[in-house]
């Protein structure tokens, strides 16, 4: 598989592309971070005090569809090229992309897989994030010069993108498996959700893989063998389609991108995510173990 085609790369790679300059219009750097509000962190401050050298911020939070009551969905495929174009990349571009969470990936595979999901499959995350740069003593730096802008073309597969119409209609029809990357408590219903005004459970018939689960301490991203296995014991059968959820579309793509890694490429997305089952879902559809929804 071409290098530009893996969906993980290690630090090592990318510190030595920054060393000897090749960081530009053929390969583009993105700090992705993004948090929770209540983590009260802010990824674009940060960025400007520290970031791979060579690296732009890409915003989830403004290359989103902004008519939309919830919280960073898809933007129209005209609004992505504009978005990406701003920031130097073509479609020739290789895009390598990382956050700066604690976990390694938090966000980033979120971007990966807007990227792919447009159609643009030369797109890379940086194993271990942030995190793990760091750790390896590769240099971080706090300045940066905007990118010259390019022309990028979009082309959006609709068919990776589920609404709640169709998360609505699978209840039923079991068409496609659908795993939750929460933490296990917000899944059970036991631990509250970061986001007022909606309480914790899942959705019937769904499947707890909390997103964590699938990188080390380090950071770094589990090796395929072991990701495998915990599909595996999760009760997911990657020769099905399968379709991942969390609460606002983030960090489900952290399991998106570990089924791609386990041979899974074409894993749907519930853009609404939580987020949108709770506030549209009626209570029988709230499965809890804690409070669940009342009317």
């Amino acid at each position: 598989m071409a290098l530009h085609n893996r969906a993980l790369i290690a630090a090592k790679w990318l510190a030595d592309a920054v060393k000897c300059n090749r960081v530009g219009p053929s390969l583009r750097v993105l700090d992705t971070s993004w948090y929770l509000p209540k983590l009260k962190r802010n990824g674009r401050k940060e960025f400007k005090q520290k970031h791979i050298p060579g690296a732009a911020f890409f915003d989830i939070d403004q290359c989103c569809d902004k008519t939309s009551p919830l919280d960073h969905m898809l933007p129209t495929e005209r609004a992505f090229a504009d978005y990406v174009g701003n920031l130097g990349i073509s479609n020739d571009t290789h895009v390598v992309v990382y956050d700066a969470s604690e976990f390694g990936c938090f966000s980033s595979p979120r971007v990966w897989w807007m990227f792919r999901v447009f159609g643009h499959n030369s797109v890379s995350v940086l194993n271990g994030g942030l995190k793990n740069w760091v750790h390896e003593g590769h240099e971080v730096t706090d300045k940066y010069s905007k990118p010259k802008p390019a022309d990028f073309r979009a082309t959006l597969n609709g068919t990776w993108v589920k609404t709640y119409e169709d998360i609505l209609d699978n209840t039923e029809t079991k068409r496609f498996q659908i795993v939750d990357a929460r933490p296990e408590g917000r899944f059970h219903g036991t631990d509250a959700e970061p986001r007022d005004n909606t309480e914790p459970g899942h959705i019937p018939g769904s499947i707890s893989m909390p997103f964590h689960c699938t990188q080390a301490p380090s950071g770094l991203t589990l090796p395929r063998e072991e990701l495998a296995r915990l599909f595996q014991r999760a009760g997911v059968d990657l020769g099905r389609p399968v379709c991942v959820s969390c609460g606002s579309g983030v960090t489900a793509c952290n399991i998106a991108l570990a089924a791609h890694v386990c041979g899974h490429p074409g894993v749907f997305v519930y853009d609404g995510g939580w987020s949108e089952w709770y506030a549209r879902a009626v209570p029988e559809n709230v499965i809890s173990d804690g409070r669940g929804k009342h009317v």
